[in-house]
């Protein structure tokens, strides 16, 4: 299986996105992607599905195996409220345990050191095995790791070849931290992508999958969501071909301006 480890932990490099799944589809998904050899599922307080992604680990027959990562909104990074939220969000996915609880969004309102030392009590009385956080600046990044006293193991943020993340993804490789990367595939924007189709008709694989090997081939994890079960099996045939450093090369240079497509009240001044 192909893991990243940071700080001790392992994180399986290819998951399932679950943001908009819902009800008994989003149950029913989860399940046939572990059954495809999927290790990890992401889900979020936010997203609204704890409960369903919690039956589809549950129906695998593996939860031993799966890394479930969940989130916690940014309304609710007041200590009393996260570890209320926390709590009710092992409830809901009734898995044992949290496998990583991170920080979705920042929120300027609620001192970090805070919302941080929630996290940590978290860990230590046993409802997350690991903490980390989500949509994290450079800035961010070097505040939470002085102050956080539990190591943070990943940074989860908007990463695919259309948005110039180098000085987020420098930052976590120096803070020793996994880079994890949601909407790897531009939510679809690299199917149709002229240089993407091109360098897929080379390797037999689609232009999604060149966008996945592309972050995959430089350590990042990806959680493509998908809601069709074909994709998820596509999503995963990752490890069968490698891109050489001319084409790794040429998808980088697609990053441009407004190349970012989830921004919105809860976005910090990003890099």
């Amino acid at each position: 299986m192909n893991v990243v480890e940071a700080k001790g932990f392992k994180i399986p490099i290819v998951g399932l996105g679950t943001w908009a799944l819902r009800s008994r589809d989003c149950a029913r998904l989860t399940e046939q992607a572990i059954r495809i050899g999927y290790r990890h599922i992401d889900t979020a307080q936010m997203y609204d599905n704890e409960r369903e992604v919690g039956e589809g680990v549950r129906a695998s027959g593996l939860r031993s195996e799966v890394v479930v990562t969940t989130k916690v909104q940014p309304t609710l990074l007041a200590p009393r409220d996260l570890e209320r939220s926390v709590k009710e969000s092992l409830a809901r996915l009734d898995i044992g345990v949290i496998d990583l609880l991170l920080i979705h969004w920042p929120n300027p309102r609620v001192p970090l050191v805070e919302t941080l030392g929630a996290m940590a009590k978290m860990k230590r009385e046993g409802y997350t095995r690991q903490i980390g956080v989500s949509n994290f600046t450079v800035a961010l990044l070097e505040e939470a790791n002085k102050i956080s006293s539990e190591p943070l193991v990943c940074n989860q943020i908007e990463c695919h070849p259309f948005l110039n993340q180098d000085k987020v993804i420098a930052s976590c490789r120096k803070q020793g931290m996994a880079v994890v990367a949601y909407s790897p595939i531009a939510r679809g924007g690299a199917t149709g992508d002229k240089l993407l189709e091109k360098i897929g008709k080379t390797h037999g694989k689609t232009a999604a999958q060149i966008c996945l090997r592309w972050l995959v081939q430089q350590g990042i994890v990806v959680i493509p969501r998908t809601s069709k079960v074909e994709r998820l099996e596509e999503n995963f045939e990752l490890f069968d071909f490698k891109l050489s450093d001319a084409e790794m090369r040429e998808i980088a240079a697609l990053a441009r301006r407004g190349g970012r497509i989830v921004d919105w009240t809860w976005s910090p001044k990003w890099d």
